[in-house]
Parts: C-alpha cells; structure tokens; sequence
C-alpha cells in the first residue's frame, strides 16, 4: 500500500518517540468529528464548550479514538486557550500517522477527499 502524505507537513518530530500535528479547533460545534485539512492544520470541531479545558479533552479524546492509540499518547503541547493547537502524539512513525490522520479525515468525508478548507 503507498503512503498517503497529505497530512505529512502538518508533523514535527518532538523527541524520539513522538511527533507534533498541528490542529485547528472549533469547539461548541453540533457534534464532535474531524473535518479534514484547513490551510495548515487538521480541523477538528468538537461539541464540548470551549470552559475549563472541556473542549481540549474533547478533542484530546477524539483524535487518540480516531487514531488508535492509548489516550496517554495524546497530550497538548501548546494552545490551551486558542482554537490553533499543537498535539503531541507518541509511538507512530510519521508516515504511520499520516496514513492514519487521512484515514480517518476521509471517513469523516464519507470516503472523500479528506480535504475541507472551509
């Protein structure tokens, strides 16, 4: 199966074990999903308000689901208080992740293109 990249400029590596994707959130949406690409993010919108952190886990909680890995390897490495988020996942290789992160923005799609810049 080829690798599918176009989610690969949106990581960093952050140490050995983990890298960084950078996300867009909007929170208070209808329901919590992932949109696809925005510009230079993955947008995610989740239904949790954006007060006392309830959003961050939201989204935290949505993207380790979606991904399949343990909740713990999904942390916020910055943008607490902005809806543009740094995440920090551990334990995928990068072209492990992005296969993943295009899975799972083309299920969101209905199998589409996985790409929404609204």
């Amino acid at each position: 199966m080829a690798h599918d990249d176009r989610f690969s400029d949106l990581l960093t590596p952050d140490g050995d074990d983990a890298l960084v994707l950078e996300v867009h959130c909007q929170p208070g949406a209808g329901r919590t999903h992932v949109v696809g690409r925005h510009g230079d993010a993955l947008k995610v919108r989740v239904a949790a308000p954006p007060e006392a952190g309830r959003a961050n886990e939201a989204l935290l909680a949505t993207l380790a689901e979606g991904l399949g890995v343990p909740a713990a390897s999904v942390t916020l490495a910055g943008g607490a208080t902005s809806r543009r988020k740094r995440v920090r996942i551990a334990g995928l290789e990068a072209d492990e992740l992005a296969d993943r992160l295009a899975k799972l923005a083309d299920a969101a799609s209905g199998a589409g293109s996985g790409r929404d810049r609204r």
